[in-house]
């Protein structure tokens, strides 16, 4: 399989996802600001050998919870919403000034379900991260979650980083979590469960996989919102892995075709219509 691996050398277009989990300290729940250089010099690296970059970037509710004191994830919408609106511009202030230091500009980039389902916002949407990137920007995108509702909301960024890779034609999504990849079990409860280093094609029997599995106390995202987000990816050309975000140095090690986390192979469909799926979703 490290032949089908080294074709990740070749893309040029890709996005990156990171959970919450993977952004903080799992004993205060504060942001990790070593891991934080680190995953933006991996990014910075990637724009220097001229491969667009998107950064789907969770982490808003969370940084606002812990600037008002919270020490627990906010329970109601309101008090979600509030920290969001806290948390996402002290979120972009510290990317932007890591970004600034591989003098790398960032932009920000909040989306709705909403936005995706009216086609002219769609179109305007595209075109912004298509001239975000040929600038050489780095868009940095999460859901609006200070206006998002449950009517509007697409629940996770793991689905809404597969929407933003079929939405600008990315070549390649990244999920970054807390776990390995996919297994034939959870390997939390099964020490049997088998680890999965390729999927060609995604069947019921591989969403049957992630149909249990939790995710983490500062996520959103479990297996089944992952396999969701590789279906539509794969779907719509992509290629996508689902790796540990443990060390951001992954990034590279993926980039350069070797063997880390789980690779779902692009199995585009010419009846694929990325309106058709987000209006599924609703």
């Amino acid at each position: 399989m490290n032949a089908v691996r080294e074709r990740l050398k070749e893309k040029k277009r890709v996005v990156i996802k990171i959970g919450s989990s993977s952004l903080t300290h799992k004993e205060t729940g504060n942001l990790d600001l070593i891991k934080l250089e680190i995953l933006v010099r991996e990014i910075s690296d990637l724009r220097n050998q001229g491969i667009d970059v998107v950064l789907v970037s969770s982490g808003a509710i969370m940084v606002g919870s812990r600037t008002l004191g919270y020490d627990r994830k906010p329970a109601t919408l309101s008090e979600k919403q509030a920290c969001a609106a806290i948390g996402q511009a002290k979120l972009m202030m510290i990317y932007q000034k890591l970004f600034s230091e591989y003098n790398q500009v960032a932009g920000q980039i909040l989306m709705t379900k909403s936005i995706m389902l009216h086609s002219a916002n769609r179109k305007n949407a595209r075109n912004t991260f298509c001239q975000l990137l040929s600038m050489g920007a780095i868009p940095i995108v999460n859901e609006n979650d200070t206006i998002s509702t449950h009517e509007i909301q697409f629940g996770d960024n793991d689905t809404l980083s597969a929407v933003v890779a079929a939405l600008i034609g990315a070549d390649l999504l990244i999920l970054l979590s807390d776990i390995d990849g996919l297994f034939t079990d959870d390997p939390h409860q099964n020490p049997d469960a088998r680890f999965i280093d390729v999927v060609e094609k995604l069947d019921d029997r591989m969403r049957q996989m992630g149909k249990d599995t939790p995710g983490s106390s500062v996520g959103t995202g479990g297996m089944a919102t992952k396999l969701k987000a590789a279906q539509l990816a794969v779907n719509a050309g992509a290629d996508m892995v689902i790796a540990n975000g443990s060390d951001f140095h992954v990034i590279h090690k993926i980039m350069q075709g070797r063997n880390h986390g789980t690779l779902f192979l692009a199995d585009p469909k010419e009846e694929f219509y990325l309106l058709d799926y987000i209006k599924s979703t609703s």
